[in-house]
């Protein structure tokens, strides 16, 4: 009989081929006619980022050790997941089972089959792991709830009565020194069009130094639905008559804001660091990660890496495990 953390460690293993059979592929077929944003590459991406970050067994063991879970009383936990980005509700389910807790899930409609086949693969492993649905029926003890802005307002009026975390948007930035090898530009592109540009770590405003350029690799492809939002970002910026750099897939702008459009990348000139720690202390609040090698920051990661949270890089700040064990 596995344990709870020698089960995700078994799953680790057993993710080490996925996309490299039959099976899988058909899972991942499934999962990108469900979710026309979702690809091959993203998808085993994802996967690969959870093996590697979440599963492997050496740093599961340490990060759990952390935290005193020997007098938890078992609670029914609803994790309601969002599907903007395949398998993004991993992590919530991860904490929930080795918490103790019982797991009531909601996958989100656009990443149901990635989820069910995450769900099915540890109850294989561990047939007795406490995973169960969640509907609006269900009761729970608590709840762990992401969505956009208006998804969060609702979620913090419907579920106010009981210890909850709730999420909305957020968004990621990378600040340069102008001296960023060709290595780690190659690295930021992917920290940038990774998933399309729709995760909450995903660079969506650069500042650089005042005279350098933004020479951005562009990928070698990206998804039609990404094509079709940038064509149609185009158009209105030329009937609009706004200024902007076209780097071939993406609209680059000079505004000192995050984008709220995926296929368009905002960009800022700098003069001083200082300006950059103070208009980042102004909107920490809206801040998931920063890409850096130039600034210091609890939430900073190495170019290439935002894509690959470690076990303590707790989406919005928030420590889920303590959450879950102080409730």
């Amino acid at each position: 009989m596995f344990s709870v953390v020698e089960s995700f460690v078994e799953l680790g293993k057993r993710l080490q081929c996925f996309g490299n059979d039959e099976y899988t592929l058909s899972v991942i077929t499934e999962a990108c006619e469900q979710n026309e944003w979702f690809s091959q590459s993203d998808i085993c991406r994802a996967i690969d980022a959870i093996r590697c970050q979440f599963l492997d067994s050496d740093k599961l063991t340490a990060w759990l050790s952390r935290y005193d879970i020997s007098h938890i009383e078992p609670k029914r936990v609803a994790i309601i997941m969002a599907g903007n980005i395949p398998l993004v509700g991993f992590f919530d389910l991860m904490c929930v089972l080795l918490s103790g807790h019982t797991a009531l899930v909601k996958p989100s409609s656009k990443d149901r089959v990635l989820t069910d086949y995450i769900i099915s693969e540890l109850k294989a492993i561990s047939p007795t792991l406490p995973i169960y649905s969640y509907d609006e029926t269900s009761v729970c003890d608590m709840v762990i709830a992401t969505g956009g802005d208006s998804a969060a307002t609702y979620f913090r009026t419907r579920f106010a009565d009981i210890p909850s975390l709730v999420r909305g948007s957020r968004h990621s930035l990378a600040v340069l020194g102008g001296n960023e090898s060709e290595e780690e530009m190659l690295a930021l592109s992917r920290d940038i069009f990774t998933y399309s540009g729709l995760g909450c770590r995903n660079v969506s405003l650069v500042m650089l130094p005042r005279g350098c350029e933004l020479n951005l690799p562009l990928p070698d492809a990206v998804n039609e639905m990404y094509r079709g939002c940038y064509l149609s970002s185009r158009a209105i910026m030329e009937m609009t008559a706004k200024p902007y750099k076209d780097l071939g897939c993406v609209l680059a702008i000079e505004q000192c804001a995050f984008s709220d459009n995926i296929s368009c990348v905002n960009y800022f000139y700098y003069d001083t660091l200082e300006q950059v720690e103070e208009w980042i202390s102004a909107n920490d609040d809206s801040i998931q990660c920063i890409v850096s090698r130039t600034l210091e920051h609890p939430r900073r990661v190495d170019f290439g890496m935002a894509q690959y949270p470690a076990l303590d890089d707790y989406a919005d700040g928030v420590d889920v495990m303590e959450f879950l064990i102080s409730n």
